[in-house]
């Protein structure tokens, strides 16, 4: 039963006794694993303190955006001038018209883990939680809200272009912050030869980042020069690549057709979509042979149809809100990328993620074939993205992982987020796991030993991600 009148209590989202067990006994203490996240790291480097709860809540968040333009708010309110305490009363309102959408349980769980506030959010109780969570922010820096939530480890999402100033600064002088913080290598630009314009422009700002002093000429200038930025990506301690497809990239590609590419887009002209996506696969290819060569992991997250409202990005620009789940084939690219590698022994270790439920099962079945034993989980069923990062979504990732492969194995979830307070979904996740095994037990599913079933849910919250990234920890969180 519940243990307090407060709708975020003790026992949310655990409907057994044993789901009760499992969560308090072998989930919710341990640390946590944020190996994708889209948390800027220049906040972090100098410890950022939001002026109040308009910036830390709503600043980039167009997971709250699409709801409250849904309910008829007006951009003013949501992107435009609007002042930070009217965004924050529109939010407000808009809170109540979230029941069911997993936006009404994350708000709440945080405003109760950051602020400690146990009401509903809603137009009339706007005003005592916008005193409340400010109040707190005045003496809360982003060290503290990281270093609150238990968290081990950030990996960022960090553009080749972009200097790693932040994170050498980080590494350097990190204070009170607990968390190891650590750049992950995501070289989507250079394969965005559909806008010479925009590519073009990109190229002029890799070339003064990795120091090509003559610019980036040629096909072998950029190569050279994003193997510099790899390099450099791995002496700051980067261990991951990410990678945000439509469908994998792997389409046969010369090295002359490659640079035939290059060279018509550094001279203005549009590809064709074949040679787009040639062009794509010959960097594709490259990346996971270089992750393969260090040791490093390569993501794929898999099935965004993104921009979709061409005249709202038009005025708002990209990640405002109007993204969705494409209907993309995955199998046969998705096999033929692995399989490329994998023929050469040049397959890193790998995780996928969809955007599409429908491929829960192509995933969940892909991961089996290139499993090497050389260490476990290799290629991972990643945990519910984007817009399945939600507890149903969460469900069907999870039954499906288990019914066609290891759940044991699973290194567990991620934020995906740009937000400094969305760790509760973490805490959400792990409600989620311990209630659906919970339940197996209370139905005599699996057996009722806590050691055996307690001892997995730790690993996948936790110990496993540990294990299979083996980055470097703070000592509390190496044991």
């Amino acid at each position: 039963m519940p243990k307090s009148s407060s709708f975020i209590h003790d026992d949310f989202l655990l409907t057994t006794k044993p789901a009760r067990e499992l969560y308090h006994r072998y989930a919710k203490d341990e640390p946590i694993y944020d190996y994708h996240c889209h948390l800027p790291p220049d906040l972090i480097a100098k410890n950022h303190q939001f002026a109040d709860l308009a910036e830390l809540w709503l600043g980039g968040d167009h997971y709250k955006w699409r709801a409250m333009r849904t309910n008829g708010v007006n951009e003013k309110y949501v992107t435009g001038d609007g002042t930070p305490r009217e965004k924050f009363q529109a939010w407000a309102e808009t809170v109540p018209h979230t029941l069911r959408n997993p936006l009404y349980h994350w708000s709440h769980l945080e405003l109760k883990r950051y602020f400690g506030f146990d009401g509903l959010l809603d137009g009339k109780s706007a005003e005592k939680v916008w005193k409340l969570a400010n109040t707190k922010l005045a003496k809360t820096r982003v060290h503290d809200l990281i270093n609150s939530s238990k968290v081990a480890v950030i990996c960022t999402t960090d553009d080749p272009a972009d200097p790693l100033d932040h994170h050498v600064a980080i590494a350097k002088n990190p204070g009170k912050l607990k968390a190891r913080v650590y750049p992950a290598f995501r070289p989507d630009k250079a394969l965005a030869v559909g806008n010479p314009k925009a590519y073009n422009a990109w190229l002029d700002k890799l070339a003064a980042t990795a120091g090509v002093k003559a610019g980036i000429k040629t096909f072998d200038d950029l190569l050279s020069a994003l193997k510099k930025r790899h390099d450099d990506f791995h002496a700051v301690g980067c261990r991951v690549s990410d990678h945000g497809l439509e469908h994998a990239l792997s389409e046969p590609c010369t090295v002359a057709q490659a640079k035939a590419v290059f060279d018509a887009v550094r001279a203005g002209q549009t590809p064709s979509t074949e040679d787009a996506l040639r062009f794509g696969s010959f960097l594709m290819f490259e990346f996971g042979r270089w992750n393969a060569a260090r040791g490093w992991t390569l993501q794929l997250h898999l099935g965004a149809l993104r921009n979709n409202n061409a005249r709202l990005l038009g005025k708002l620009g990209p990640d405002t809100g109007f993204d969705s789940i494409g209907d993309f084939p995955q199998a046969v690219a998705l096999s033929r990328y692995l399989n490329t590698l994998d023929s050469t022994d040049q397959l890193p270790r790998t995780i996928l993620y969809n955007n599409n439920p429908n491929d829960n099962y192509v995933l969940g079945t892909m991961i089996g074939n290139f499993q090497d034993g050389s260490i476990p989980g290799k290629v991972q069923f990643g945990s519910g993205w984007w817009f399945l990062d939600q507890k149903e979504g969460m469900e069907w990732q999870i039954n499906a992982l288990s019914n066609l492969g290891l759940l044991s194995r699973f290194i567990g979830m991620i934020t995906d987020s740009r937000s400094f307070v969305s760790y509760p979904r973490h805490e959400y996740f792990r409600r989620t796991l311990c209630n659906l095994l919970g339940a197996d037990m209370a139905r005599g599913e699996i057996p009722s030993d806590y050691k055996l079933v307690g001892g997995m849910v730790k690993n996948i919250c936790f110990g496993n991600a540990r294990d299979y990234f083996g980055l470097p920890l703070a000592p509390e969180f190496s044991k």
